[in-house]
């Protein structure tokens, strides 16, 4: 018992969850700052993705949160023209070989963004999901996602930021 959880352990602290159950689960957390051209406040975001694997069946997703910096201040401006995030779920035959996308999907969270100062909900409004697919247990699997925003007013275009994947699903 001691050797399976210190195994557990290690391989979940190099990137890798080693599966005994029918339902389990890998997190990676992400953030990044906005800082806007003007008065408004900087804002941090938060992306949380996630590969889950239930009944046979593995998903991603990514849950996205955010906080403005200088909690006095409720901004209800429009701060974005458009804030996208791409959720995948990913394969590899290797835990070194480069990931496959078996599956993605894109949401718009531009109006919850621009509505919302600051947004800490579990609620599907801000959860980007993609369908499940059959899971093999001889593939890596993991979620991963890419957020492209374009600020409200300061001339630059889309601004990509590509986010933390998931630790890796196996066995």
């Amino acid at each position: 018992m001691r050797k399976t959880l210190i195994t557990a352990v290690c391989l979940a602290a190099a990137g890798t969850l080693a599966l005994a159950g029918p339902a389990s689960a890998a997190t990676n957390t992400s953030d990044f700052t906005v800082t806007f051209p003007d008065k408004r406040p900087a804002t941090t975001y938060y992306v949380a993705n996630e590969a889950k694997l239930v009944s046979g069946q593995i998903s991603a997703k990514s849950h996205v949160s955010w906080q403005i910096l200088d909690d006095q201040v409720v901004d209800l401006s429009k701060r974005f023209t458009s804030f996208k995030i791409t959720t995948r779920l990913e394969s590899r035959p290797g835990k070194d070989n480069p990931d496959a996308i078996e599956a993605s999907r894109t949401c718009d969270l531009t109006k919850l963004v621009n509505d919302n100062y600051t947004w800490f909900l579990d609620e599907p409004a801000s959860i980007c999901t993609v369908p499940s697919t059959l899971y093999d247990g001889d593939v890596w699997w993991s979620s991963d996602s890419t957020v492209v925003y374009d600020i409200e007013g300061d001339g630059q275009g889309p601004i990509t930021k590509q986010l933390l994947g998931s630790p890796l699903i196996h066995g």
